[in-house]
């Protein structure tokens, strides 16, 4: 922030322009009441970019007005920059917010939706208030922002609550600088805003209490109902009723994958799972998301074999009230759809979807303009890392890129997120799903023209930026796009670049570790364990990785670890029959070594995640997986019971590491009936020491300091903790990613930032 020297009494006048996170989040009333303070006239709006103020009156209120701009802005704000200019006075006499301004372009950061403030749960529950038990409650600290939001600039009209004339009283509030709802432009209440229903079959019970009480008794009872909320519809039931768990599973075709929960506050919340402090903070900030935590309790079918849970803690006042109505304290609170299908936001889509599903369905009147997905994080070695951007993230600028052109970045077909990059900023979208699956491909379609049409953006002059993948369905999205140009990044360089943007180290040089199940390489194999040096500037150069395998099926074997296994142990000599004890290999394993011996539908690989998936079959999990990386999770959770034991050997060898020693160590001591997870333990610390020593090595060799950590292997925490002990024993710094996941919803934050300095 730069500002000009002046007169401490004579009148001057300056052009403020606030960039960041500043619209829908109560910043204009801010503004207003700090201008009045400081006896300073002018005004306030909204902008395509920002808000814009131009401010006027004596040097020492506009010194005090800029230091308390900062000092002072909105909890949920977050300022990127100001920039001050000397402007000319105008002779104003008062300070008032105009309406807004719109240009061909807009740059705002949308604010994500919110959680409930504490000022708003008193009056929720306050019998004098005008608000008591009232679901859609809310100021310009809390609520809906992205959900809501149809264009910018983000005013009441361009929202869902367009429909919802303010009465009298919320006018008043709306309009009135002193009150918190100054502005907030989804404020309602019971006499002029939207309301909730509850429908079971032909039955619909009315009035917001009558609908809570209602609700609140059939989860109790151990039904399942469909919650619609900020983002789209849950599916609640009574997570220690173990029926209703079971029938959820049942009907919603979730085989073994883990529930989210929602506690009915923090006290309920620590007696389910053991939280840091910093896990702690993440539960209770603004943006409610999922934090996975170990265990305390168990609760059968939740989370089977597994040791963790995620829980939530409440974030709209509707799950504060079915709380209070007796609602169990703990619920299963689980995306509304069918295994692998997009979440249901609509109602008529979610009557339809999830009617063999819900016993019933809560129904609010406020139309969602988009889903959005709860977002899941956890607390580790390296602090927060996010594992889905969604709910109380999304649609944030996570960066600030070195180019003015328009660029969109399709991401990945695993886990797809896509990225916007307007005049520099990268904004990227919420999670959007597999794009397998048809509801997700067509959610992928419409989040694109969404943004597109959000920031307008006109397609002809967009810069694509997809993966190498020549059969990913957004590669053929990319190819309908009539762009200005089509940029390709390769899979696991976009992986590495993603952490670098978000630091906004394009010239640092860096070894990029980049390990997952799968990705195109340039040689047209299954790349997932590679090894990088370079920087976001110069480009990445391959200098490692792991050694090459044979991988039956491609793809498909990620759903069979013994598929994987085969391929691995084709390479290792003096292998037992594997269909024996204790390993006990389906007669899938025959089959795919026959195919390896006649060279059928064999593809090489370099993957770390099939690797994984090769060692969990052989310490025990020899059966499909029913969701994505089961197997190497299993395999960690399994490791974590034992203490630290030697690491079997991963030797990194002429830019390979060498999986057969790592492997035929684990054979043996499976035949020699070690313990199992003592075997997990070994394996996972011997991979951290091969990625060590390869580190090591390279970082002479190229004369780096720096190792970058990305890509989906990078989810284990085991695995994370032990190379953050061994890697900075060898003054070695680590980065990893903090603000866009390490999977593939952070792929095209990286494709971006590559595409950018070309």
């Amino acid at each position: 922030m730069n500002q000009q020297t002046r007169p401490r009494d004579a009148t001057s006048a300056l052009s403020v322009r606030v960039r960041g996170v500043v619209q829908g989040v109560g910043f204009r009333p801010f503004v207003f009441r700090l201008a009045r303070t400081h006896a300073l006239h002018g005004w306030v709006q909204n902008g395509d970019d920002g808000v814009d103020i131009h401010i006027e009156g004596a040097g020492a209120g506009l010194d005090a007005f800029l230091r308390d701009l900062t000092a002072q802005a909105p909890p949920a704000a977050s300022i990127a920059r100001v920039d001050v200019a000397p402007v000319q006075p105008s002779g104003a006499t008062d300070f008032v917010i105009r309406d807004s301004t719109g240009r061909a372009q807009p740059t705002v950061r949308i604010a994500p939706d919110l959680a409930v403030c504490d000022r708003c749960l008193a009056e929720l529950f306050d019998t004098a208030d005008p608000r008591f038990h009232y679901p859609y409650i809310n100021c310009t600290d809390c609520g809906p922002r992205y959900s809501i939001i149809l264009s910018l600039p983000y005013d009441r009209a361009a929202t869902t609550m367009g429909p919802w004339a303010m009465d009298r009283r919320c006018a008043a509030e709306y309009h009135d600088p002193a009150s918190r709802r100054f502005h907030a432009q989804p404020v309602a209440c019971p006499d002029c805003g939207p309301h909730y229903q509850l429908r079971r079959g032909a039955e619909t019970v009315s009035g917001d209490a009558d609908v809570v009480r209602a609700a609140a008794a059939r989860l109790c009872a151990g039904e399942i109902l469909a919650v619609k909320g900020l983002g789209g519809y849950h599916l609640a039931c009574d997570a220690r009723n173990a029926d209703a768990v079971t029938a959820l599973r049942e009907r919603k075709f979730r085989k073994e994958k883990p529930f989210a929960l929602m506690a009915r506050d923090l006290a309920v919340a620590r007696a389910l799972v053991d939280l840091s402090p910093a896990a702690e903070a993440l539960m209770v900030s603004v943006a409610r998301p999922i934090v996975l935590a170990p265990a305390r309790v168990a609760l059968p079918g939740v989370a089977p074999d597994n040791p963790d849970l995620g829980v939530m803690l409440s974030y709209t006042p509707l799950h504060h009230l079915l709380f209070a109505a007796g609602a169990p304290d703990v619920l299963v609170m689980t995306s509304a759809n069918r295994s692998n299908e997009t979440i249901a936001y609509e109602d008529a889509d979610a009557l339809e979807r999830l009617s063999g599903i819900a016993d019933a369905f809560l129904v609010g009147e406020r139309p969602i303009a988009r889903r959005v997905e709860d977002s899941v994080v956890s607390d580790g070695a390296f602090g927060r890392t996010i594992l889905r951007r969604g709910r109380g993230y999304a649609p944030g600028a996570v960066a600030t890129l070195p180019t003015t052109r328009p660029m969109l970045a399709l991401g990945a077909d695993l886990k797809n997120a896509l990225t916007l990059v307007v005049d520099g900023q990268a904004f990227v979208s919420q999670f959007i799903g597999d794009l397998d699956d048809l509801s997700a491909l067509t959610a992928f379609e419409q989040t694109i023209a969404d943004l597109l049409a959000m920031y307008r953006v006109d397609p002809a002059e967009l810069v694509v930026v997809r993966d190498a993948h020549p059969q990913y369905r957004s590669t053929a999205q990319a190819e309908r796009i009539a762009a200005a140009e089509q940029i390709v990044i390769q899979h696991h360089r976009a992986h590495v670049a993603s952490v670098l943007a978000e630091r906004g180290a394009w010239r640092e040089r860096v070894l990029g570790v980049s390990c997952d199940g799968t990705g195109y390489g340039d040689d047209g194999a299954i790349w997932g364990g590679e090894i990088f040096a370079g920087s976001v500037a110069e480009g990445f150069a391959r200098v490692g990785h792991l050694r090459t395998a044979d991988l039956v099926g491609g793809d498909a074997a990620a759903k069979h670890p013994v598929q994987a296994a085969a391929g691995f142990l084709y390479q290792v000599d003096g292998l037992p029959d594997l269909q024996t004890e204790p390993f006990g290999f389906p007669a899938r394993y025959r089959d795919v070594v026959r195919l390896l011996e006649g060279r059928i539908r064999v593809f090489p690989t370099t993957s770390l995640g099939r690797l994984f998936d090769a060692a969990a079959a052989l310490v025990g999990f020899t059966r499909p997986v029913s969701f994505e990386g089961q197997a190497a999770i299993w395999l960690e959770h399994l490791a974590r019971d034992s203490a630290v034991v030697e690491p079997y050997p991963f030797p990194f060898v002429a830019g390979e590491l060498d999986f057969r020693p790592l492997l035929h160590a684990l054979v043996q001591d499976r035949l020699h009936a070690r313990r199992a997870s003592d075997v997990a333990r070994a394996f996972q610390a011997g991979v951290a020491l091969g990625l060590t020593q390869a580190c090591v090595a390279l970082g002479r060799a190229h004369d780096i300091k720096t190792v970058v950590l990305s890509g989906g292997v990078f989810q284990n925490e085991l695995l994370l903790r032990d190379l953050k002990r061994s890697l900075e024993a060898e003054a070695l710094q680590v980065w990893t990613n903090h603000i866009v996941p390490p999977n593939d919803g952070g792929i095209s934050l990286g494709q971006a930032a590559l595409a950018a300095l070309r």
